[in-house]
């Protein structure tokens, strides 16, 4: 039986980069109107996604995808792309994170905290504690 015939990863690597880089569209496409159909197949997925992130943690998934990237390929990733990607993920999110420090900046503002004593006294850690404690509380409520 003849063997399958298969391209070279250079030239599959190639296609790939030029098909999927120039599918912008078809991605703004397909994920418009996608959300209600996301949140109802995640939430579905729940049981199914513990399970299959315990398995990976019994099979030491993780370390081993570490450990076959590399700090060089993490290196290299973070310098190439992140950067930009960084930036214009702020400034696309900067709504969302307003919305979500809001609570948790209300609990400070909304936490009385004890006299400040003078520096290095072991009393201000009271003070660090009293908006420890309130984040967390409020964490837990949500």
């Amino acid at each position: 039986m003849p063997a399958a015939v298969v391209r070279n990863p250079g030239s599959v690597g190639e296609k790939w980069a030029r098909r999927a880089g120039s599918a912008g569209q078809e991605y703004s496409l397909g994920v418009a109107g996608a959300g209600q159909r996301w949140a109802t197949a995640a939430a579905a997925a729940s049981g199914t996604y513990q399970q299959g992130v315990t398995a990976a943690l019994g099979r030491g998934a993780y370390a081993k995808g570490v450990q076959r990237a590399g700090a060089a390929r993490y290196t290299a990733g973070a310098t190439s792309k992140g950067p930009g990607r960084y930036s214009e993920g702020v400034q696309v999110a900067q709504g969302d994170y307003q919305t979500a420090v809001a609570p948790y900046l209300q609990a400070i503002a909304a936490t009385d905290l004890p006299p400040r004593g003078p520096a290095g006294n072991a009393g201000n850690y009271a003070r660090v504690a009293a908006i420890g404690n309130a984040l967390r509380k409020l964490k837990e409520s949500r």
